[in-house]
């Protein structure tokens, strides 16, 4: 077990939950305010992504990333900034025997650099990298992240000494990390992220769980969590594997059967599981400490 474990908010996502969720952040400010929150009530990272503040649509921005960490950065709340790199893999296909032309109002594919446009402008502590494509939930999208763009992302990355958070949706993202290490694009501490429960990636059975903890990397520090009502169970399952926590409105919506969460309210939940089970819940300093981060500017 582990008993130092850090908690991560994803505060948004890019899902369509708003019309199940009138509380998910949609703007820079709301965003913003979600992570303060967050980390108020001990997150040490929130992982952020960004949404059309018209449409309430997955955006890619880099002027809306620039007014959320703007905004947190000026609120003297001090919390890990962890930006996705996931944004610009997208591809949704025509369906049945029709699959080309593509859909042009869901396909979002850009190359390396502009995917990153926003991490090499604003330089948070962490990024992520998502480690394989694979079918997405229903329909005919697919999450695109072939293995030379992930390489060059990787590298880019490493060049702007900020720590990638490596994110693994099934067993075979697993063994792309590995060819990453031994390639030399990922820098000590390896930091992962066991994204469990995704249709069609990894199922959240601890089973599964455990058969990819075993199969970690040698160091590798690693946080693990669920989508959905499983998502606050994991928060007691990860320390039990060894790893940290991630919670957040960007995988689940509910904070008990039928009661709406808020971000903030979800990580204290997460928090009291935590340091039931008799672990302690590290701050920011001290997760900066753990993972080498950059130094803050």
């Amino acid at each position: 077990m582990n008993r130092e474990v850090f908690i991560t908010c994803a505060v948004t996502g890019a899902g369509d939950s708003l019309g199940r969720h009138p509380g998910v952040p949609v703007t820079p400010k709301q965003i913003a305010e979600a992570s303060i929150e967050a980390a108020k009530a001990g997150a040490a990272i929130a992982h952020v992504h960004v949404r059309d503040p018209a449409t309430g649509k997955a955006a890619r921005e880099p002027r809306l990333y620039r007014e959320v960490v703007e905004r947190i950065r000026a609120s003297g709340v001090d919390v890990v900034i962890n930006l996705t790199a996931g944004m610009g893999g997208d591809v949704v296909f025509g369906s049945g025997e029709h699959p080309l032309p593509l859909d042009p109002l869901g396909t979002d594919m850009v190359g390396p650099s502009e995917r990153l446009a926003h991490v090499a402008e604003l330089l948070p502590e962490i990024c992520t990298l998502d480690c394989g494509t694979m079918n997405f939930a229903l329909g005919d999208y697919v999450m695109t992240n072939t293995p030379s763009t992930l390489r060059a992302m990787a590298r880019k990355v490493q060049e702007l000494h900020v720590r990638p958070e490596l994110e693994v949706f099934d067993a075979g993202h697993l063994v792309f990390v590995k060819q990453l290490i031994a390639e030399g694009l990922i820098d000590d501490p390896c930091l992962i992220q066991l994204c469990m429960g995704v249709a069609y990636g990894a199922p959240d059975d601890p089973l599964t769980l455990m058969a990819l903890v075993h199969q970690m990397p040698p160091g590798a520090i690693f946080s693990a969590f669920s989508i959905g009502r499983d998502q606050l169970p994991y928060a007691a399952m990860a320390p039990l594997a060894g790893g940290n926590v991630r919670v957040g409105l960007e995988d689940n919506l509910f904070l008990d059967r039928g009661v709406l969460a808020s971000n903030g309210q979800l990580v204290e939940r997460a928090a009291t599981i935590v340091t039931a089970m008799g672990a302690r819940v590290l701050t920011p300093a001290e997760v900066r400490a753990k993972l080498k981060l950059r130094p803050l500017s």
